[in-house]
């Protein structure tokens, strides 16, 4: 009895204590406001510094006076608060995993106390205030110094005693200073006349001499302020030269490069050797001379029509020195250079010049317009040099009136532009003077005898001059009343002036001496800044390899042409770095092969000085191999027969249907090529583009009224492709991948409205790259026509059965073929019919059937020997009819004749296609033959009764 009074008492007591502890849980624990500790890295202990401890005015009471817990706040702090004495508020702050000082050196949170509030469970618990915390991580040397480098290299010259002939460094990935900074280096080779100092120069202790050893090899240690020593020494090698002279060393004369390898360095291994010289500054020049190479330089050299199309120029340009031909012969007097690169380049020497055509020249220039050339022009001879006229257009007679033209006087360019009255009535601009000097001056650009490419863009009163890109204005503008109306006609010339009156005979005067290429004018509308760089950009140039990795401290600059390179820097041996990386790039797939000339120059200072050393000029070539020679072949089907109405139909006669265009080189070894010889060598297929195709008519012109070639224009859209037309044939040009010539040559389709009057026709199609420095083979394609009555013959002769309109529909893959064979089972299968419907006609088929084997081992051997397409197929050709008067009841018999006959005809057809050439027989006369049997039926294809009915989304060029 008396202990269960007992526990009641305690229980009692205990119920009360708990709802005291309710009442009087009135505070909230306290700690102090921040803490700093410390943590040895590696270890999960904190030093706090005040301790971590909680105080609770509520002591005490049990729960309310008791610390519970501490909790953290903070951005994935690493740490953890536990409580050691709930009742005396001790707790102790620990991390929760190893912490590294190399991760993080210090960390920053929060820390709050939580007393227990009025009972087990915590409930109705109080929180103190927020304390910061910082904590430093210690760190422990668990890091040996590591050297920057794997090995170090360096060079004196002999007699000299060095202060620093190279410093080595070593590194320590602890954090804290104590045990990450490098207190001291020790060289740890015996008897070395070199010796080290705490920042790790070395230096040499006697002087060295060449004779009695040219190289060192010593090793290098290091140890932190810790003493904790480098894991892996560092060797140092120190070679010794000697007495030297400054210049550049270690640099081949000749540098060769192949063809579409990209960029190539000129100097892998150069240095410039200085002599040990303390030095300011270091200037070098890098020059490549191209001047030999075409105009100028390395460029495309295709047409400028096609050149225009490639870069996006405005359209209409008129094209002023076009290649002598028969609609442009008024360029034929003139001295031309095709160059060895197919560039055509007109040469003037004071004697020579050409009228344009009146029907060329731009009838209204407007208030835009461009003139673009490329010119080469030196100095003019004598004192005072007389005017050298581009481009004039002058009055034909009675006046000499310039109403526009273009001429260099005394090594400036003038452009003049007279406006009408009609125009303008007022004084306004009318000659522009531009003066270009070159950089550093010297000659002017205009007469450094060099090719520069010249555009003026003319807004009037605005005149723009770009030379090879870069944007000129003129220095001096003169101002001119406009011409006053007349009815006299003017004359447009090239390479001279026309002065047509006040003279007693018309003469040319102001002649030019100098090369003109590419002159151009353009009504209406003026190019852009961005064409214009592309119509003259070069595809060969300097380059730098790497250029990220290029030394911050060195500033370089590139002329725009990217010819001269300009290096400069303090720093010898970043000078050298910078040196290696200068590369050659020729970016066109087929450059032209030759000598290209290197030249440096090099200035150095000194302290104090302005120059110190005087390093020679070096000259050096880069040798462009010949590029492998692409052979373009043009393949396809190269004879056709179709029936005449196909002509006159809506579509026309697609004639390339199956065109093929593809290039392959020989790809040979380096002692073949340097060598000149091409003895064996792999076959390998390339992509190139190609910059027209011509399609040529053989034999007699077209006539217009009757036929004509015809391209949708819709097949040039997103090409770099156009085409013009006339009665010898169809010219596609532009700079365009071969695929895209081949899907535009397709669509190419042949009309003709009166059909019944043409027996054949003949075509030769050719294309070229890099405007005909490479063609492909000529290819021809010949067209057969069966006419109407021909057709008619067929049917009279022969129905065919259906199991032989499937051979004559034959899948795709065998309409390539160029030798179609015949069916043997054809002539069985009726055969069979033929003897159980007319017993009588057993004979006579036999006989037929046994004349077609015959014929068919004829044709085997002839395929064989000959290996030349008769006939090529063309499902869309085929149209079927029955001759609805014919007696259906008796086709048999007609079969059975047919076949007979056309036994006859084959033999026929196989001599008259070896005396084709010289006897001139119709396609008509001697192309009879089973496989070209052309059964109509009406209800299937009715042909057209127009001859000129066409699609009228084809255009005729």
């Amino acid at each position: 009895m008396l202990r269960i009074s007992d526990a009641f008492a305690v229980l009692v007591l205990g119920l009360c204590a708990a709802v005291h502890t309710g009442k009087v849980n009135k505070h909230k624990p306290w700690i102090e406001t921040s803490y700093h500790g410390v943590i040895t890295e590696n270890t999960h202990v904190v030093l706090l510094d005040p301790p971590l401890v909680a105080l609770d005015k509520d002591a005490p009471v049990p729960y309310a006076g008791e610390i519970c817990a501490f909790n953290i706040h903070g951005l994935e702090a690493p740490f953890e608060a536990v409580v050691l004495n709930g009742t005396s508020g001790e707790g102790q702050l620990r991390a929760r995993g190893l912490v590294d000082c190399e991760l993080q050196k210090e960390y920053t949170f929060i820390i709050q106390a939580h007393d227990c509030g009025s009972g087990p469970g915590g409930t109705e618990g109080k929180k103190s205030h927020k304390a910061v915390v910082h904590i430093q991580v210690n760190d422990v040397n668990e890091f040996a110094p590591v050297f920057r480098e794997a090995r170090y290299r360096a060079a004196v010259t002999e007699g000299k005693i060095y202060d620093s002939i190279l410093q080595v460094e070593a590194t320590d990935q602890d954090c804290s200073p104590q045990y990450s900074q490098i207190c001291n280096y020790q060289i740890t080779t015996a008897d070395s006349p070199f010796a080290i100092d705490r920042n790790g120069n070395i230096r040499n202790t006697e002087k060295l001499s060449y004779e009695r050893q040219q190289q060192y090899e010593i090793q290098v240690t290091a140890w932190d302020c810790g003493q904790k020593r480098a894991l892996v020494s560092a060797p140092v090698r120190i070679d010794v030269k000697p007495v030297c002279k400054p210049g550049w060393q270690g640099w081949n004369k000749r540098v060769d490069y192949e063809p579409g390898t990209g960029s190539k360095q000129l100097f892998p291994k150069m240095h410039l050797e200085t002599c040990g010289g303390p030095l300011s500054s270091v200037r070098t020049t890098v020059e490549l001379q191209t001047s030999h190479i075409g105009k100028g330089c390395d460029r495309e050299t295709y047409s400028e029509k096609s050149l225009q199309k490639l870069c996006g120029a405005s359209s209409g340009s008129t094209d002023l020195l076009p290649a002598p031909g028969a609609t442009t012969n008024w360029t034929a007097s003139l001295v031309t250079d095709s160059g060895r690169d197919s560039d055509l380049i007109f040469r003037f020497d004071g004697r020579q010049a050409a009228k344009v055509p009146d029907w060329l020249v731009p009838q209204n220039l407007t208030d835009q317009f461009t003139i673009a050339t490329w010119m080469k022009h030196g100095p003019s001879p004598g004192l005072r040099a007389e005017k050298e006229t581009l481009l004039c257009n002058s009055d034909k007679t009675e006046m000499n009136r310039h109403h526009y033209s273009l001429y260099v006087h005394n090594c400036r360019l003038v452009f003049l532009l007279r406006r009408d009255f009609t125009q303008v009535d007022t004084f306004r601009p009318a000659e522009y003077h531009w003066k270009l000097e070159q950089v550093g001056g010297g000659v002017a650009e205009i007469c450094d005898k060099e090719w520069h490419y010249y555009v003026i863009n003319v807004e009037f009163p605005v005149v723009t001059l770009y030379v090879d890109g870069v944007t000129y204005d003129p220095y001096l503008v003169t101002d001119d009343w406009p011409i006053h109306p007349s009815q006299i006609d003017v004359q447009l010339t090239v390479g001279a002036c026309w002065q047509g009156g006040e003279v007693s005979k018309p003469r040319f005067t102001q002649y030019f001496r100098g090369s003109l290429s590419g002159l151009t004018i353009r009504p209406g509308k003026i190019e852009s800044q961005k064409v214009i760089s592309c119509l003259q950009a070069c595809k060969e140039g300097l380059d730098i390899n790497s250029l990220e990795s290029l030394d911050k401290n060195i500033k370089f600059h590139f002329n725009p042409a990217q010819s001269i390179l300009v290096m400069e820097g303090e720093d010898l041996e970043n000078i050298n770095a910078a040196v290696v990386k200068v590369s050659y790039i020729n970016s066109r797939q087929f450059p032209t092969p030759g000598i290209r000339r290197v030249h440096i120059s090099t200035t150095v200072q000194c302290f104090g000085e302005d120059t110190c050393l005087s390093i020679p000029d070096i000259d050096a070539v880069v040798m462009v191999l010949q590029p492998s020679e692409p052979r373009i072949t043009i393949a396809g089907v190269e004879r056709l027969r179709q029936p005449a109405a196909d002509l006159s139909g809506p579509s026309g006669l697609d004639l390339f249907q199956d065109l093929h265009i593809a290039s392959t080189v020989t790809r040979t070894d380096n002692t073949a090529r340097y060598a000149g010889v091409y003895a064996g060598g792999v076959l390998e297929e390339i992509i190139h583009n190609l910059d027209y195709c011509d399609i040529l008519v053989l034999g007699e012109e077209l006539r217009p009224e009757a036929e004509s070639l015809q391209l949708d224009r819709s097949s040039l859209l997103g090409m770099h492709l156009d085409a013009t037309n006339s009665t010898s044939g169809m010219s596609i040009y532009g700079v365009d991948s071969m695929s895209n010539y081949e899907h535009v040559i397709r669509q190419v389709r042949y009309h003709h409205w009166h059909p019944a009057t043409l027996t054949q026709r003949r075509f030769r199609l050719t294309c070229s790259e890099l405007n005909g420095r490479y063609t492909s083979n000529e290819f021809k394609l010949e067209i057969g026509l069966l006419h109407d009555s021909e057709a008619g013959d067929h049917v009279n002769y022969m129905v065919a059965p259906p199991q032989y309109m499937q051979m004559v529909h034959r899948p795709s893959s065998l309409q390539h073929s160029l030798y179609p064979s015949h069916s043997s089972g054809v002539p069985s299968a009726a055969t069979v019919v033929i003897v159980m419907c007319i017993a009588a006609l057993v004979v006579v088929v036999v006989l037929g059937i046994y004349r077609i084997h015959l014929t068919h081992q004829q044709e085997a051997k002839l395929v064989e020997t000959t290996k030349e397409a008769d006939v090529a197929w063309d499902n869309s050709a085929l149209s079927i009819t029955v001759n609805p008067m014919e007696n259906l009841t008796q086709p048999q018999a007609s079969e059975e004749e047919e076949a007979s006959e056309e036994d006859e005809e084959e033999d026929e057809e196989d001599d008259d296609d070896e005396e084709e050439d010289e006897d001139d027989i119709t396609s008509a006369e001697s192309d009879d033959s089973e496989e070209e049997v052309d059964v109509q039926l009406p209800r299937i294809h009715q042909p057209s009764k127009r001859g000129n009915n066409f699609d009228k989304a084809t255009i005729s060029y």
